[in-house]
């Protein structure tokens, strides 16, 4: 059966998707290659193109590989999102944009042009088709879990999903890299924006927006109770919660605590100035359960490196809903995704918009 499946690969370059590729061949399946590129130029044929990447040296490794220029799209819909969001004053995630309006609407093009069956990727994350919904899962490596990022796929897309290093650690996906002879078996992971240049989203900001930073320019700072304590550089190069770089001095550390684009003024406190105990969400997806009517037990995250916390989920009109935490958490943040997990089971997320102390 798995000799009559093909299976397109989303290839990175890296070591995981290079190993993922290779443990699909191992198992039997047909596997083509996809290397999407979206820092090429946007002018560039949008169609399939054969590439020169090979994910092994092993001979009964080789597979097809062909490339997918989504420049255009992926300056539009991830890039542009990015900017507009520290416009707004909130802080963006673009990977989770990217991975779904990127990565798996290009594998899902590229499979029904190359009539792949099914479609797969290296994140650490699980898959599993239980009740009558394709669900998902946290990978077992919990400190390389990736599911976070992938809260915005739905039903259409997990379908036709396989995650193989879902339950894999990292040094097992290296050993077996070295087993199959992939070049990218060593090869470093960046943690960084891949189009912001020393993860310095400030830099980038100023260079990719003309006049931006002339524009925002000494705005003020403000302590808890509204006394001005300085200037700023501008409103949308602090996040909240951020320390550093503040250039007031009050005698006491001092964090950001919010930020208000309208009038470009920074707003800070203490840390414990930083803790609340609800959010509210927008544009909710359900993965593993049906759009729920009524309030849940579960937990969240606020961001990636979060612990999953409990609380308790109350569904809103219009697609929303409040998440009231157990005990509080710190420096949510707008912008930033609240995913909602019940044990390692992925519930659903959202965006965050709000937040009560």
């Amino acid at each position: 059966m798995k000799q009559e499946t093909t299976v397109l690969v989303g290839i990175s370059g890296g070591v995981d998707s290079a190993v993922a590729a290779c443990m699909l061949v191992d198992e039997g399946y047909r596997v083509i290659g996809l290397n999407i590129k979206v820092l090429d130029s946007p002018e560039s044929s949008p169609a399939l193109q054969p590439s020169s990447l090979v994910i092994s040296n092993r001979e009964e490794f080789r597979i097809p590989v062909y490339t997918l220029n989504l420049s255009k799209r992926f300056r539009e819909d991830v890039i542009g999102y990015f900017q507009e969001e520290y416009l707004a004053a909130r802080t963006p995630n673009p990977c989770i944009v990217c991975n779904k309006k990127i990565k798996w609407a290009g594998l899902l093009e590229a499979a029904d042009m190359l009539n792949a069956d099914l479609v797969a990727t290296g994140h650490y994350a699980s898959t599993a088709f239980l009740g009558g919904r394709c669900r998902l899962y946290q990978g077992a490596d919990k400190k390389k879990d990736q599911s976070y990022f992938l809260w915005m796929l739905q039903q259409k897309e997990l379908s036709k999903t396989i995650l193989p290093l879902g339950t894999l650690a990292k040094p097992e996906v290296r050993e077996l890299a070295r087993s199959y002879g992939v070049p990218a078996a060593e090869k470093k992971e960046s943690q960084e924006i891949c189009f912001v240049p020393g993860d310095d989203y400030c830099r980038y900001l100023e260079q990719a927006i003309p006049d931006l930073a002339e524009r925002v320019r000494g705005g003020k700072l403000v302590d808890a109770s509204g006394r001005v304590i300085g200037h700023h550089r501008g409103y949308p190069f602090y996040t909240i919660g951020q320390r550093r770089g503040l250039g007031a001095s009050t005698g006491e550390p001092i964090y950001v605590t919010s930020i208000d684009p309208v009038h470009n003024r920074i707003h800070t406190g203490k840390k414990t100035d930083l803790l609340s105990r609800e959010l509210t969400a927008s544009g909710m997806n359900w993965i593993g359960i049906e759009p729920p009517k009524k309030p849940f037990e579960a937990t969240a995250r606020i961001r990636y490196r979060d612990a999953p916390t409990p609380c308790r989920v109350t569904p809103l009109e219009d697609n929303r809903a409040t998440i009231s935490f157990h005990s509080p958490k710190s420096a949510i943040t707008r912008g930033q995704a609240a995913v909602i997990y019940r044990d390692d089971e992925v519930l659903g997320g959202g965006s965050i918009v709000e937040t009560t102390q």
